[in-house]
């Protein structure tokens, strides 16, 4: 088994003049637990100037509120059905400071079928098979946007766990994408990461190795960016989500919230700022979005 780790989550909220907010992921090496990461271990570069860590919060307890999609793409493979065993449990697996939602992705849109609620059972029982009509969500980061501009903002973590293919049919195979390159702007304006587990398309394009490579590519650089997690196993159906969803859900519980200050006192137009997070810590990587946006 293998898969793809693109790690980090951003979560942006103003601060105050010239702050902002961003969550970050301590990862231990070697598949090893992370140790504790405190303040002073850490580093911050904002477009290569150094910026002051103001503040570095630990996610846990009552700092850990979440609200978390799980977002399916409808042209998914009909045999998606063989992995809600995985997905209940998963869900039912969250902390209480988790509220959790369901979106199924046609026609360019995020139909939300389950809004987010701490009702573990409600979100389960609206778990449906996807129509599996090949290319039916149109391109899937158009839906990723729609469903970014449907959610308002909120005291709490707003993440995605996007189950598709990632290809796009609306698009031609380009490493600039203009449907990715939209969702990943409005995902980290907006301080959500978008993870992502690869299932398999219905239809031709499900085993177009082609589209799929595409797929798998567009997937990794969405979670790159946005600061989420890709999953896959080679080009086929996973044989279970169970190691995915357990990794993702260590993750969750091991974040940090980094209060980021730039020192020179520019950049609070509300424009996106490349980000550099680093540690003097042993045994530690953190991982964060690529971009940031500063703003008064």
């Amino acid at each position: 088994m293998c898969y793809s780790v693109v790690a980090l989550a951003l979560f942006a909220v103003s601060t105050g003049a010239f702050g902002q907010n961003l969550i970050v992921t301590a990862e231990g090496r070697h598949g090893s637990p992370a140790p504790a990461v405190m303040k002073d271990d850490v580093s911050v570069q904002l477009n290569q100037r150094p910026a002051s860590v103001a503040d570095w919060v630990p996610l846990r307890g009552d700092q850990a509120n979440l609200e978390l999609y799980i977002v399916i793409d409808d042209g998914a493979d009909s045999d998606l059905g063989s992995q809600f065993g995985s997905l209940k449990a998963f869900i039912d697996g969250q902390p209480r400071t988790t509220r959790i939602g369901l979106a199924y992705l046609r026609y360019g849109s995020a139909e939300i079928v389950s809004p987010l609620t701490a009702d573990r059972a409600l979100t389960a029982k609206a778990l449906r098979l996807p129509i599996a009509q090949p290319g039916i969500a149109a391109s899937p980061y158009m839906g990723i946007s729609d469903l970014v501009k449907k959610w308002p903002a909120a005291n709490a973590r707003r993440e995605v766990l996007l189950i598709a293919s990632g290809i796009d049919p609306w698009s031609a195979p380009d490493p600039r994408n203009p449907y990715l390159e939209k969702a990943i702007t409005d995902a980290q304006r907006a301080g959500i990461p978008v993870h992502s587990i690869y299932y398999p398309e219905a239809g031709h394009l499900g085993h177009s190795y082609w589209r799929v490579n595409w797929g798998q590519n567009y997937l990794s650089e969405l979670g790159d960016e946005t600061g989420g997690e890709a999953y896959w196993q080679g080009f086929g159906s996973p044989v279970s989500f169970d190691p995915y969803l357990k990794d993702l859900t260590a993750r969750l519980r091991n974040q940090y919230l980094l209060t980021v200050t730039p020192e020179d006192g520019k950049n609070a137009k509300g424009d996106l700022e490349p980000v550099r997070i680093s540690t003097a810590r042993q045994g530690v990587s953190l991982m964060a979005a690529s971009k940031i946006r500063i703003r008064k």
